[in-house]
């Protein structure tokens, strides 16, 4: 079969995968068999989760919702939660037509709440400080790369790939033999595909996707690059997951976070500093943790990697260009103490003080006996053969 039915009691979930196109009702037994298991050992809500499944035709969906009509009948106590992502397109509008079987189906669409700070950091607002970001780490990443096992010829995944030009500099530079790049903002995705086509790259495949339910198979990837992205999910361990099941074993996972509350910038540090403090904060009220580098390594032993390799570099406006220093901090203001501040109702007082500290490390990036800095965090782990 070209999809997969399996029941999680622990959840009391049923999780479906793959590509569900029967010629007749009869190839869905394990469906069937499914939902039997299931009845028999939960009570109160059983989640059925679409999230992987790629497609389905008429005849599965015919059949789906005859086999969940008869429960919802014969088991009136029953809820049933079908769950969708907006990553398959047609999920939600199609699964949206069982709920009118019964009042005890709902349909829930579950990546419109994939992190709490997700509607302010994929409409397209960040896309000025992803671009500023990449310009500023690549002249040290290009080197660390070779150091937690990038070679040619490798199957590459840049998954949280925003606007895509990390992946299109590793393409120039690495040669792999496959290089995908992934992303759950579409703002960020059509950015990334615009400039690509301008600049004649024509060998990433960039595609639109949920990182902590990626529609790629097992064992894929050489190396799986994710990066800034952990501290912006409010469970992390999940993408690690994730990361993990889509590498090849042998193959590496590299991940790179910040602790934002380390930036520093002389003169004005007291400014400086109180502001970068109250930046984690506000990653926190939205539970993101923009605190998250150090725990790299930590993340990937839990997830299962082994021969871990960290480092630490920091980006400083002595060895980049000040002018991309201050327009990376630039983009930072914009967004932090622009939407992210109004959304949790800061008022004009605190804002006030908060873009000083913005301005203040501007001003050190840009002055000539001034020093910027900002430090990130690299962490990689194998997967075990």
């Amino acid at each position: 079969m070209s999809f997969t039915v399996r029941f999680d009691d622990h959840h009391q979930e049923i999780i479906f995968g793959g590509v569900m196109r029967p010629k007749a009702a009869d190839e869905l037994q394990v469906v069937h068999d499914a939902v039997k298991e299931a009845l028999q050992c939960i009570s109160g809500t059983l989640s059925l989760n679409f999230k992987r499944l790629n497609n389905l035709n008429n005849v599965a969906f015919r059949e789906l919702a005859a086999i969940f009509g008869d429960v919802c009948e014969q088991q009136p106590q029953l809820q049933l939660k079908i769950i969708c992502s907006s990553v398959v397109g047609w999920a939600m509008r199609k699964f949206q037509l069982l709920a009118r079987i019964s009042p005890n189906i709902a349909v829930e669409h579950y990546d419109r709440n994939f992190y709490p700070g997700q509607r302010v950091l994929e409409d397209g607002s960040f896309i000025p400080a992803l671009r500023a970001q990449t310009k500023m780490t690549w002249r040290h990443e290009r080197h660390i790369l070779p150091r937690h096992g990038l070679r040619p010829e490798m199957h590459v995944a840049d998954i949280c790939c925003g606007v895509g030009d990390f992946a299109a500099l590793v393409q120039k530079e690495f040669k792999p033999g496959r290089m995908l790049a992934l992303d759950h903002a579409r703002s960020s995705l059509d950015y990334a595909r615009k400039a690509a086509a301008e600049s004649g790259i024509t060998d990433i495949e960039y595609i639109y996707g949920d990182a902590a339910a990626l529609l790629l198979e097992d064992d894929e990837f050489d190396f799986v690059m994710c990066r800034h992205a952990l501290q912006v999910f409010n469970e992390p361990e999940l993408i690690v997951k994730e990361l993990y099941r889509i590498c090849k074993p042998g193959g590496r996972v590299y991940i790179t976070n910040e602790k934002i509350s380390e930036c520093a910038g002389e003169p004005y540090s007291e400014s400086i500093q109180w502001t970068y403090r109250e930046v984690a904060k506000l990653f926190a009220h939205f539970d993101m943790d923009a605190e998250c580098g150090p725990k790299g390594q930590r993340l990937l032993q839990e997830g299962g990697f082994d021969d871990l390799k960290m480092e630490m570099f920091i980006v400083t406006n002595r060895e980049s260009n000040p002018r991309d220093f201050a327009d990376m901090i630039q983009a930072w203001e914009n967004v932090y103490a622009g939407k992210m501040s109004a959304a949790r109702g800061d008022s004009p007082e605190f804002n006030a003080r908060f873009r000083r500290g913005f301005q203040d490390h501007m001003a050190t990036a840009l002055d000539p006996k001034g020093y910027a800095a900002w430090p990130i965090w690299v962490a990689s782990g194998r997967k075990p053969l």
